[in-house]
């Protein structure tokens, strides 16, 4: 997908962490991220979702074409505006995590994608997860997983980040926060992006980086075929399953409230 200086002035900044829509050079992590949601979407059917940390708010959109009602929360007032105005099947609201604005067992289905990894205190969120939804009420969870992510150190390397987490350590937090696993999958490349990491020595995630950095000696900006190649990623190609946890890129959890 390509975009105009006119659809590109419609998207919220690049912060370096923030993933949005219709930006080529963002397309590999846009439809990582947006492979998550279509795996989970099954489970916002007709329901009532607050989404934690919507960011752009795709995602939220995304969730509004199944749910019943949508509450998207961010504490970014940009972003709480640009989700107000570009997805009005979503209701947008600017909150703090750590106080989710919502009366206690209010909602089926509380959803952060990509967001757990950024918060000070994650055992807090979890508990105010666990107030605002109902009894069976599901919670939807996506973080990167550690052991791939940022590999041998407990110390991230994303600035952004406060605390990466490995399959074992997701799944041993969201009990201790009075949680269910109902189920614990990861998210891998699927056969299009696996030829991709062929192509480029091993790691289509690595060709971009060295790009990104500017690692490519001589290179100024994106070669066209990488940028190519990257921007005609979709979401199918990528795979979530149970196989092979430890390996796999993100954490996909469904918990349940009892």
């Amino acid at each position: 997908m390509t975009t105009t200086p006119s659809d590109r002035a419609e998207t919220l900044h690049l912060t370096g962490e923030r993933t949005v829509p219709g930006v080529p050079e963002e397309n590999y992590w846009f439809r990582r991220h947006e492979a998550a949601y279509v795996a989970l979407l099954p489970y916002c059917a007709d329901a009532t979702v607050l989404e934690a940390g919507c960011g752009e708010g795709y995602g939220a959109g995304l969730i509004a074409r199944h749910a019943a009602r949508v509450l998207a929360l961010d504490y970014d007032q940009q972003a709480s505006a640009h989700v107000a105005r570009t997805y009005p099947g979503t209701h947008a609201v600017r909150a703090n995590l750590a106080f989710l604005p919502v009366r206690s067992g209010a909602v089926d289905v509380v959803a952060n994608l990509q967001v757990i990894e950024h918060l000070w205190d994650q055992g807090g969120f979890l508990a105010e997860c666990r107030r605002v939804l109902r009894p069976g009420g599901r919670l939807l969870a996506t973080t990167p997983n550690r052991l791939t992510f940022t590999p041998g150190s407990d110390t991230p390397l994303n600035p952004y980040h406060t605390r990466e987490l490995a399959p074992s350590e997701l799944d041993c937090l969201l009990r201790e926060a009075g949680f269910d696993v109902e189920l614990l999958h990861g998210l891998h490349h699927g056969p299009g992006v696996r030829a991709l990491d062929e192509r480029y020595g091993g790691s289509i995630i690595e060709a971009q980086l060295d790009v990104v950095l500017g690692q490519l000696p001589g290179q100024a900006g994106w070669p066209a075929g990488l940028l190519a190649d990257v921007a005609a990623i979709r979401a199918s190609d990528f795979a979530v399953h149970g196989a092979d946890l430890d390996a796999s890129l993100d954490l996909l959890a469904v918990a349940v409230r009892p």
